[in-house]
């Protein structure tokens, strides 16, 4: 997909007309003239960013994502802005809801943000259209919209829920003989089986049988019991996908009479994360056990170290803010990027247009060993069919072991050629 943008190139004799300007004042020094790029004692413009995420819903709830946002921003001007510019970050309560979603958007055109960075929605095509209409890149969203990964202006960091199905496959493939599926009966949903068999295929696993369920109900008793009894008292597994209902699930699950099956549980890190395992009794809670497919390194891991003192130094009290969410270290890496592409831009304005240009053109980003080296070139993006716009496809698995979400295996895992396998409509 290509799309017109802006030009992005610098002036190339700005440097040389402000200096032959200062030297042709009269009485003023070349010393006087504290206005070149670069110069620390010049002064860069603001740069205005957005994040937006969902909060007070009854569906998922993301409020820890502009939350980390703010806490960044706090962080980064307190040592000077970043390469001289002050960041300023815009927030967004997108509902869950299309109207929500491109109110957010069309506030971000209205604002002249530089970027939308670190964001949750499940409403792409409401967003995604007023931000490429402005030319504004969409950088670092949580993954669980089809634009995030098609739109030409989009620079996701992870390989989002298709990456995270496919890679919960192939790790369920290794352990369970018979696996259910508890997932939203909704369109976006009716591609999670499609990825997950792809993966436990890909692992000499059966196809798993697909169990679909309300996205917003209270209680799912018939369908953990429908679940159980397919899966199996050998070695069975159920894997419930509801984002914030996942846990309503397997409430309903832990309350299900008594049989003989030993059935183990499993999900991924967009659905169950440590807050909850934590709530819900930890090692002595239904999760002790579970298998986990996640994005990112396990939130015990060191590099993790800057994000918690970062959380610890400028969000204290923030109860919004947990550091072992997966959708505050998605906004802390996509603000990575945000830094990243700015400091290399050395530029004293920046704009929505010269941001997509850095990306497009090959600023590759080192997020410390959270994520692989990042780059959105056209011959780094994988092509992967129905998701283009994947440049990293790999997962983590993880285990629950004495209440923490531990490494199973060290490293990533790359689950490309699983993408792209899954036939997709």
């Amino acid at each position: 997909m290509t799309g017109w943008r802006r030009s992005s190139t610098p002036r190339p004799y700005r440097t040389a007309t402000v200096l032959a300007a200062c030297m042709a004042a009269v009485g003023v020094t070349l010393g006087g003239c504290g206005m070149l790029p670069g110069d620390s004692g010049g002064s860069r413009g603001p740069i205005t960013v957005m994040t937006f995420a969902p909060d007070e819903t009854r569906a998922t709830n993301m409020p820890g994502m502009p939350a980390m946002a703010q806490a960044y921003a706090k962080y980064v001007n307190e040592k000077g802005g970043i390469d001289g510019h002050e960041l300023r970050v815009l927030t967004c309560n997108e509902r869950n809801t299309t109207a929500g979603a491109a109110a957010c958007a069309r506030r971000a055109v209205k604002e002249e943000v530089a970027a939308v960075v670190g964001s949750y929605s499940q409403n792409g095509r409401a967003f995604m259209a007023p931000l490429e209409a402005a030319g504004i890149p969409y950088i670092g969203g949580y993954g669980v919209s089809e634009e995030e990964f098609t739109s030409y202006l989009s620079y996701p960091v992870n390989g989002g829920q298709a990456a995270l199905l496919a890679g919960n496959g192939r790790q369920l493939a290794a352990g369970c003989r018979k696996v259910s599926l508890v997932r939203p009966d909704t369109v976006a949903g009716d591609d999670l089986p499609v990825l997950l068999n792809t993966g436990l295929l890909s692992g000499k696993g059966r196809p798993s049988t697909d169990v679909k369920a309300a996205e917003d109900a209270s209680e799912y008793l018939k369908e953990a019991e429908e679940a159980r009894d397919e899966a199996g008292s050998e070695k069975g597994c159920v894997t419930a996908v509801l984002g914030e209902r996942t846990a309503n699930f397997f409430d309903s699950f832990r309350r299900l009479p008594e049989d003989e099956s030993d059935v183990r549980i499993s999900s991924v890190l967009s659905s169950v994360g440590q807050p909850l395992i934590d709530r819900t009794g930890g090692a002595g809670g239904p999760f002790e056990g579970a298998y986990m497919t996640g994005w990112y390194p396990d939130a015990g891991d060191a590099r993790w170290g800057t994000m918690r003192e970062v959380i610890r130094n400028h969000a204290f009290g923030d109860n919004r803010i947990d550091p072992a969410d997966a959708g505050v270290q998605t906004t802390w890496i996509a603000y990575t990027v945000l830094t990243k592409v700015i400091e290399a831009l050395d530029r004293d304005s920046v704009t929505p247009g010269a941001i997509a240009h850095a990306l497009d053109t090959g600023v590759r980003v080192d997020t410390g060993g959270l994520t692989p080296a990042l780059r959105w070139r056209f011959e780094d993006l994988l092509g992967v069919p129905g998701f283009p716009r994947v440049v990293n496809p790999k997962v983590t698995f993880q285990v629950v072991r004495d209440g923490r979400l531990v490494a199973e295996r060290p490293g990533f895992v790359d689950v490309a050629r699983t993408m792209s396998d899954a036939p997709l409509a």
